[in-house]
């Protein structure tokens, strides 16, 4: 299934085998990792592409699904579920719904999802006219062609989805290797940095982003730092924290962003990554003050500007305490590309045994 920008395959959990070491075993066989053009399996040769999803019917009270996303590497045999993915997230509903998993509630299904990465909570919106998903639509998110049906997320509680609150070294700037940052977590643990602090404009396309040896150089040495100051330890084989650098808007929204993943500059930015960026936006003191443009008023869209767009966050603001995201909604669409079995040699997994 594709969920938002990203894509990969989708499991009912009591399809993969119990013992973890054994299902990271299965899905980076099913993936074709590690291998950089992943030609032995469904990868994309691309992160955002390397994703799988799992999910089944949700075990906590009022919870409807339970949702374990799993990050995977071209080149690397590395199975990550720590951090979210909202863009895969995007696509749990639709598949539940088309596995029978759960039941469509009318012309619109709302069910709440839990990401068992984090523990955090979402109810996610879709239509479903005549008991069916409807992937045909007019919304349309950039990294994406063409247009789809609207998925609406809304977001319950995403502060310190990985680390110990929102600003998990307690200040929201700190400055970390020479450099002044934000580093913080409503959903995404991020890094973020004025680009013109590393030298930067900050409005390089990805490639040349990616191209760029001595700038990934020091991106990942600030990041080593940041691990730690972050209570996150060694995070040289994590990938997170992710790393954001920011300039001025220049296409009409709130902030321009390049977004490492963590040493991949991404060619849009990720669902929580745009939450946690334009929760940075709203609190006074962090490295978008005096960079972001901001809207008056208590609800605020904060348009994150990307290299292939933007992306609009609608962000919820406590009234007693300005400093407090109460609500972060985002939409987002999802398409099914095929449904099937994926085949994994013997020697790996011999399958469910009767």
């Amino acid at each position: 299934m594709r969920g938002g920008t990203s894509r990969g395959p989708f499991f009912d959990e009591a399809d993969l085998p119990a013992d973890t070491a054994t299902r990271d075993r299965v899905l980076l066989a099913a993936m074709g990792s590690p291998d950089k053009r992943q030609i032995d399996g469904l990868g994309g040769a691309h992160p955002l592409t390397s994703k799988v999803g799992i999910v089944r019917r949700g075990t906590a009270p009022g919870v409807d699904l339970d949702f374990l996303f799993a990050q995977l590497q071209p080149d690397k045999d590395t199975v990550d579920t720590t951090p979210n993915c909202g863009n895969m997230l995007a696509a749990v509903v639709p598949f539940a719904l088309e596995t029978g998993m759960a039941a469509p509630q009318g012309e619109t299904t709302t069910l709440r999802v839990l990401t068992r990465n984090t523990g955090m909570q979402c109810d996610i919106t879709v239509r479903t006219p005549g008991g069916r998903v409807d992937y045909a639509g007019d919304a349309r998110i950039d990294g994406v062609p063409g247009t789809a049906a609207p998925i609406t997320i809304n977001f319950l509680d995403t502060a310190g989805s990985v680390c110990s609150g929102l600003l998990p070294t307690g200040n929201v700037r700190d400055v970390i290797d020479g450099i002044s940052v934000t580093c913080i977590d409503n959903g995404m643990p991020l890094v973020m940095f004025k680009a013109s602090d590393v030298g930067r404009t900050g409005y390089e396309t990805a490639a040349e982003l990616n191209a760029d040896v001595e700038l990934k150089a020091r991106i990942e040495r600030l990041r080593l730092a940041c691990g730690h100051a972050m209570g996150l330890g060694d995070v040289s084989g994590k990938n997170y924290p992710k790393m954001t650098l920011i300039a001025p808007p220049r296409a009409g929204g709130s902030l321009c962003t390049r977004s490492f993943i963590p040493h991949v500059c991404h060619d849009a930015i990720g669902v929580l990554a745009a939450v946690t960026v334009g929760t940075a936006c709203v609190l006074p003191g962090s490295v978008c003050d005096g960079i972001a443009v901001m809207p008056e008023g208590l609800t605020k869209t904060v348009s994150v500007e990307h290299p292939s767009g933007e992306f609009s966050v609608e962000l919820g603001i406590d009234p007693e305490n300005p400093q407090s995201v109460t609500r972060a909604a985002l939409l987002r669409t999802a398409r099914l590309i095929m449904r099937g079995e994926v085949m994994i040699p013997d020697s790996i997994w011999k399958g469910p045994q009767p």
